[in-house]
């Protein structure tokens, strides 16, 4: 059975991203596009595992990183902050490793 994130050293973690980046690059080569997004996703959230969460804070806009969007932080839970993306009312889910920088409000 394999370990969760949760419960793996942070050298551990970096292995397995190392590993999900081999199997996403065999999995681009050979052009299936829906592997590909599977090992994407596992490594942003094995990526998220490495975040320090106390680097955001609640009630603050960040950036969506590789997105054209800013995300708001209503709670966290875990290694997710959840919130509002930019112009919507419903709320989501996103891996502390999605978040950038933070934004600045003008208020």
């Amino acid at each position: 059975m394999e370990k969760r994130y949760s419960q793996m050293t942070e050298h551990e973690i970096r292995t397995a991203i190392a590993e999900l980046n081999e199997k996403a690059k065999k999995a681009e080569q050979m052009g299936m596009v829906s592997e590909l997004a599977v090992y994407e996703r596992k490594k942003t959230l094995a990526e998220a595992y490495m975040v320090n969460p106390e680097t955001f804070s609640k009630g603050s806009v960040y950036e969506v990183k590789n997105e054209d969007t800013t995300f708001y932080i209503d709670y966290f839970n875990g290694v997710f902050a959840w919130g509002f993306r930019k112009g919507s009312e419903e709320l989501e889910a996103l891996p502390l490793s999605l978040l950038g920088s933070e934004v600045e409000q003008n208020g």
